[in-house]
């Protein structure tokens, strides 16, 4: 009898996620939050487009570069973390060879099973060195090109979160009577958003769902509340 193969599934896509997550909380609650400021000051929806839009555009490329910078640092920081550990195994190498003893006994190993593992990674430094990056530094070497991925998947949910609470001045002659759509269609976008979220990282789509309008809400509501006390 073929036996049936055994496929483990794991979701991988947890830094895209991320990226995604950052974007859009800040896109929804931070245009929303400007333009109900707004309407409580001038009861023009152009005006308040006009005004979301230019923090759109301003919020998506800080966002933007801030995700690229973040994902160039963990980079730069692998590269030099790698270095520092290549020049300790080549100058400390019993002292190095102690601490592979003392992490492979942390995980349960008996020094006996221990010893054969440290001369086989003795002859092969390349393996030892990224063995101490992943065992003792817990560093995971980074993709190169995640700076301008990161980059531009937080900068594009941050227009697309953005332009939500704006749809309803779009569309809408009074910006007064716009603000309760715009309230309700963030709040529906962030549980739409929370309950994809939980499907996507296994986490309960309900609860995932309540979790991201209870944050993204009490986050509108303060910067709500601050940008009607300066308007």
């Amino acid at each position: 009898m073929p036996s049936t193969p055994h496929v483990e599934q794991h979701f991988t896509s947890g830094l895209v996620v991320r990226d995604t997550v950052i974007g859009l909380a800040d896109g929804l609650t931070v245009p929303f939050a400007l333009a109900a400021g707004l309407t409580g000051a001038v009861d023009s929806p152009a005006l308040v487009v006009t005004a979301g839009l230019a923090e759109i555009a301003a919020g998506s490329i800080a966002m933007g570069l801030g995700g690229y910078l973040a994902g160039k640092s963990d980079v730069e920081h692998y590269a030099n973390e790698r270095e520092r550990e290549q020049l300790e195994i080549e100058q400390k190498p019993e002292l190095e060879a102690m601490e592979v003893m003392e992490l492979l006994q942390s995980h349960g190993l008996t020094p006996e099973e221990s010893t054969p593992v440290v001369e086989a990674l003795r002859k092969r430094p390349e393996a030892w060195r990224d063995f101490m990056l992943r065992f003792e530094l817990g560093l995971e070497k980074p993709d190169p090109r995640r700076a301008v991925r990161s980059g531009a998947v937080i900068a594009a949910a941050y227009v697309v979160g953005g332009l939500i609470p704006l749809g309803p001045y779009m569309l809408h002659s009074s910006a007064q009577g716009a603000l309760p759509w715009s309230v309700a269609v963030t709040g529906v976008a962030l549980a739409v958003f929370g309950w994809i979220k939980g499907r996507f990282t296994g986490a309960q789509p309900a609860r995932s769902a309540l979790q991201t309008v209870l944050v993204g809400g009490l986050a509108a509501a303060a910067a709500f509340v601050i940008a009607r006390a300066i308007s």
